[in-house]
């Protein structure tokens, strides 16, 4: 069996393989301060009180504080809710990160009504996006149907080279399978790299694995796996044995990527596999007027030490504006502690509060006509922060933090000597 099948086994009450048909039972179901509104009234068709108000989390993370009315009236029917099932509120940060942090352990099944959702698959778990009326389903019963997936493995061999880092392996993997590429199936990363890889990046190639239409993704959980969650005050064990994919299992299809000789990438708006060197784009001195450092995909403090290193006796373009948005409370704390927030305040970038605006071109970073941002999020399609006519481009923290020295979309590795 694969490690997909096996999870969806456990939670039904048969054996399953990739094509049946399975109601599972869940471990966690989240809806944030957008999808939950939408999850209420289709909700209390179904049932006036929640399976279990232990484990529905609701994070207020894509526009919190409110940016406008509109907003600040969803956010108070989902607080109306939310007093009503004895629900709490989340306001500590992006929900992926903080489902990470406090919420998921290797082997759950979890929906989240978010498309990013897959991002827990990191640390062992499928984690899976569904819309607000499979959650409101989800909240009434604690359970969902399924057709188990089939699963794509990504196999990933040879060491980084310098300069290079997850955000780069997982758009190399994007160019390679495109946007609909793994539709509706798993995307199973493994091989020499990925063992090597820690949490923080491990989060990254299942985050991006959405980009591409996965249903989820997943790395087997192993000892990097109990550290970070030793890290987070959540000491787990588990038997690695069952936690990963059978050898002679079948997949749908076998991916083997080496990333020897990989150089910094970044994704050309509008799509996430118009990828290219960035030393290539460097050439065509593309001049910036946003740096965005913040996201599900990118914003952990491993990301922030890298910026800080590289930005260390540099000075920021005065002809942009950086963006940092830390993602989690425990990042910012992490920052703080570090001196980081001080430092990125005091050259010129501003720091928000953890979440997601900018992100989706909700508040805190929207994009003008014409604009040029290089971000280290997850999309770059026409609209996505804001103006239809802005441009995104997707990058490493690295790429984005040497763009943001120059002005320029720019080749991190002469700042990492």
């Amino acid at each position: 069996m694969t490690l997909a099948e096996k999870i969806f086994s456990s939670h039904s009450a048969r054996k399953v393989k990739a094509g049946d048909f399975t109601v599972a039972d869940l471990d966690l179901v989240m809806a944030h301060d957008t999808t939950c509104a939408w999850a209420i009234e289709p909700f209390y068709q179904l049932a006036r009180r929640v399976w279990n108000n232990k484990k529905i989390f609701i994070p207020f993370d894509h526009a919190y504080p409110a940016p406008n009315t509109q907003m600040a009236e969803l956010q108070k029917k989902i607080r109306e809710f939310a007093r009503d099932q004895d629900i709490a509120i989340t306001i500590d940060g992006v929900c992926h990160q903080i489902m990470s942090e406090r919420f998921i352990s290797p082997g759950n099944l979890i929906l989240g009504a978010d498309s990013h959702t897959p991002t827990g698959g990191g640390l062992g778990a499928l984690t899976i996006g569904v819309g607000s009326t499979d959650a409101a389903i989800a909240m009434a019963s604690g359970r969902c149907w399924f057709k188990v997936p089939e699963t794509i493995r990504v196999e990933i061999e040879g060491d980084l080279p310098a300069g290079c880092f997850a955000k780069d392996v997982v758009l190399k993997v994007a160019k390679k399978i495109g946007p609909e590429g793994a539709n509706y199936r798993v995307m199973e990363y493994g091989g020499e790299l990925v063992e090597k890889l820690r949490i923080h990046e491990r989060l990254t190639l299942t985050n991006m694995s959405a980009e591409m239409g996965a249903k989820a993704a997943i790395v087997a959980p192993d000892e990097k796996t109990v550290e970070y969650l030793t890290e987070n005050n959540r000491p787990f064990s588990f038997d690695q044995s069952e936690l990963k994919s059978d050898a002679g299992c079948r997949y749908s299809e076998t991916l083997k990527i080496n990333v020897s000789d990989l150089t910094p990438l970044i994704a050309l708006p509008p799509d996430i596999d118009n990828v290219r060197d960035v030393g290539a784009i460097e050439k065509k001195k593309i001049k910036v007027d946003q740096v965005f450092i913040g996201s599900c995909t990118n914003c952990r403090i491993e990301d922030l030490d890298i910026v800080y290193l590289m930005w260390q006796g540099q000075d920021l373009s005065p002809d942009l504006r950086v963006i940092i948005t830390p993602a989690s409370k425990r990042v910012y704390l992490q920052a703080l502690a570090k001196g980081y927030i001080e430092f990125f305040t005091n050259l010129g970038a501003v720091v928000t509060n953890p979440g997601c605006g900018p992100c989706l071109g909700r508040h805190q970073g929207v994009l003008a006509d014409g604009e040029v941002c290089v971000s280290t999020s997850n999309r770059n399609f026409t609209g996505r922060m804001g103006s239809a006519k802005a441009f995104i481009y997707l990058a490493s923290p690295a790429t984005a933090a040497a763009s943001a020295v120059t002005g320029l979309i720019t080749d991190p590795r002469r700042f990492l000597a």
